[in-house]
C-alpha cells in the first residue's frame, strides 16, 4: 500500500510538472479502459502523421533521460533548417524517443533534407550521450551510421565475432558488415 501512495504522489507531481510546463492536457488512465483508450491514441499517432507527407521517415534514438527535452527542441530545430516537418514520441521515461521525419516520396530534394535530418539526428543523440537504436535495432538502414556510435576498435571485434559464428556470411545476409 505503502508503494501505490508513493506511485500516486510521483504522478500528481508529474502532472504538476508538465502542466506547468505547457502541456495541452493530461490524462491518467485510472481504469483499464482507461489505459486501453490511451493506447488506442498511442497506435492512431504514427498513422495520422501521413496528412503531413507522402513518406515517414522514422527512426529510434535513446539518450539520458535528462537530455529528452534537449533532444526534442535541438530536433525541432533540424527539421526547420532543412524544410522538413518532424514530429517526436516516444518513452521519455527511459529515453527512447520515436522521431519520424515527413517528406514527399515523388520529390528527390524532399527526400534527401529528411535523410540528412536523420544524419544529424544520429549524430545529435551521441553528443548528447545517448545512442543510435533503442528498440528497434540497427540492421542495414542504421549500419551506416554504427561509428557515430561504436568506435573502430569495438567494430572491428563485433565483426571478428560474426565471423566466428557466421563464417559464410549466411546469418542475415546483407544487413551488417556488408
Amino acid at each position: 500500500m505503502a508503494q501505490k501512495k508513493k506511485s500516486q504522489k510521483n504522478a500528481v507531481t508529474i502532472e504538476r510538472i508538465i502542466g506547468e510546463n505547457g502541456a495541452f492536457d493530461i490524462i491518467r488512465a485510472v481504469l483499464k479502459e482507461d489505459e486501453d483508450k490511451l493506447w488506442d491514441v498511442r497506435r492512431a499517432i504514427s498513422p495520422s502523421l501521413m496528412k503531413f507527407g507522402t513518406l515517414k521517415i522514422n527512426e529510434d534514438v535513446v539518450v539520458p533521460r535528462s537530455k529528452v527535452p534537449e533532444l526534442v527542441a535541438r530536433i525541432e530545430e533540424i527539421g526547420k533548417a532543412h524544410d522538413t516537418f518532424v514530429a517526436n514520441f516516444g518513452h521519455a521515461g527511459d529515453g527512447n524517443i520515436h522521431v519520424n521525419f515527413l517528406c514527399d516520396r515523388e520529390d528527390a530534394d524532399s527526400i534527401a533534407r529528411a535523410r540528412e535530418c536523420v544524419r544529424e539526428t544520429f549524430e545529435l543523440s551521441v553528443a548528447l550521450g545517448g545512442t543510435i537504436s533503442g528498440e528497434h535495432g540497427i540492421g542495414y538502414v542504421k549500419a551506416p551510421y554504427m561509428d557515430y556510435a561504436i568506435d573502430k576498435t569495438a567494430m572491428e571485434i563485433m565483426k571478428g565475432i560474426k565471423k566466428v559464428f557466421d563464417p559464410n556470411g549466411i546469418l542475415n545476409p546483407g544487413k551488417m558488415f556488408i
